[in-house]
């Protein structure tokens, strides 16, 4: 048996959402302050143009799951959970104009007042995070004068529809992410989405927030890397299709999870070297492609905030564990940490080193000769005893992978562990030294 739900903002996200609900089951009442939206949906006419909403539309009317009104008294009387939708656009200053959530959330506050039934609100529009709790959920409670997570539940749901294939999108989403201060209440939105596939993620309000806006940046990100490849292909003299077609076919880095873990800034003898070699090679061609050009920039700027956390501690005996620009390799062609170490001596901070990979006894080559003619100082600092390196510091940076047993055993209160490459939440210390992540 379907749930009866009342759907405020029939623009693309709210319609959508109201057409696929009721396409499913689900008796769906349709709000909004336009007379000739809702005139529309109540004649089995979709308010936007898009693939597949002419005939769900009309579908609903005939079927009398999908009706629409103005008025969000009587939507809240006829359902049990109510959908927000409205636009968030942005005002010239960039910030978000909240006014019409705060509206609806006011609205739906004096309607839910007049009931004696348990009612769930849940926003879908995009808001940055902290929104819902900070300003949603209070502007319901004081116009229904009732207690949020005692006589209604608030919930996020935040939506991955894409205009021109929006219905396909809804009803064969990547994931559905539901966010919620109590879990209990999310049972009944779990229940709406039971008939589409993917993984569900239940998490808190502002994780589901956030996880939008994340999205959002990274197709940008994606978008913007893309015209930028393909401006240099152009220029370059090389097919951009080809060359896409091949990047694109790897999907165990390329378009993988790879690589989006928050950790240290990358470095080694090859990313860096080739977003320097294409900045050039784009001046030459008197190409402007500030996305390339500002990887770097970024990547300098996440070892300055690596090096103000050791600093901000206060504490001059720095025990740094990890040399090479990432574990399981003795490369320390710009390695970060070497840089890092570089910074951390120059501001007076007395440091150890240990890397069971950069050992001099066991270095060869260009490595040995880099530590002998480039970077001697550092070399000096080198120790193959883990244990006493990290009991002689009171900062311990971690920078490579330890043995998560040996190192909470030789860690005391008074030391603070400095984390750069996201230790896994187990071999993270507890109950001795303080620890802190660079980015988490």
């Amino acid at each position: 048996m379907g749930r009866s739900i009342s759907v405020f903002g029939m623009g693309y996200v709210g319609s959508v959402s109201a057409a696929c609900f009721a396409h499913v089951g689900h008796k769906v009442i349709g709000v909004d302050v336009s007379p000739h939206k809702v005139d529309m949906m109540a004649a089995g006419r979709s308010p936007i143009v898009e693939a597949r909403m002419g005939e769900l539309v009309e579908a609903g009317h005939r079927s009398g799951l999908l009706h629409a009104t103005t008025s969000a008294e009587e939507a809240i009387r006829d359902s049990e959970i109510s959908f927000v939708c409205v636009g968030t656009p942005s005002l010239r200053s960039g910030k978000l104009d909240l006014s019409h959530v705060e509206r609806v959330a006011a609205e739906i506050g004096v309607a839910i007042k007049k009931k004696n039934s348990f009612h769930t609100v849940i926003l879908r529009s995009t808001v940055l995070p902290g929104t819902t709790e900070s300003l949603v959920t209070p502007a319901l409670e004081k116009a229904s004068g009732l207690r949020a997570g005692v006589d209604f539940a608030v919930c996020y749901n935040p939506e991955f529809m894409r205009e021109s294939s929006a219905v396909a999108d809804f009803l064969q989403p990547p994931y559905t992410i539901l966010g919620a201060r109590d879990p209990k209440h999310l049972e009944v939105v779990k229940e709406l989405y039971k008939t589409v596939p993917g993984e569900v993620f239940e998490t808190s309000i502002p994780v589901a927030e956030m996880v939008k806006y994340v999205c959002n940046a990274f197709h940008a990100v994606k978008i913007g890397f893309a015209n930028e490849v393909g401006t240099l292909c152009k220029n370059l003299g090389v097919d951009t299709e080809a060359v896409t077609k091949i990047y694109t076919s790897d999907t165990k880095l390329n378009i993988s999870p790879a690589y989006l873990s928050p950790g240290f800034a990358f470095g080694g003898s090859c990313l860096p070297k080739d977003l320097r070699a294409l900045s050039h090679r784009a001046k030459e061609l008197d190409l402007g492609l500030p996305l390339l050009e500002s990887i770097l920039p970024s990547n300098m700027l996440h070892i300055d905030r690596a090096v103000e956390s050791v600093l901000r501690t206060n504490k001059k005996k720095i025990a740094f564990l990890g040399l090479s620009f990432k574990p399981g390799t003795d490369d320390l062609r710009e390695s970060p940490q070497v840089q890092m170490i570089k910074r951390l001596l120059g501001e007076g901070c007395q440091l150890r080193v240990w890397d069971r990979d950069v050992l001099l006894g066991r270095l060869a080559g260009s490595n040995r000769q880099y530590i002998e003619e480039v970077i001697p100082h550092i070399g000096s600092l080198l120790s193959d005893d883990l244990e006493e390196v990290v009991r002689g510091g009171e900062v311990v940076v971690v920078a490579t992978k330890v043995d998560k047993d040996q190192l909470a055993s030789w860690l005391s209160k008074d030391q603070v562990v400095v984390d750069l490459i996201n230790l896994a939440k187990n071999a993270r210390p507890r109950g001795g030294a303080s620890y802190q992540g660079i980015c988490w």
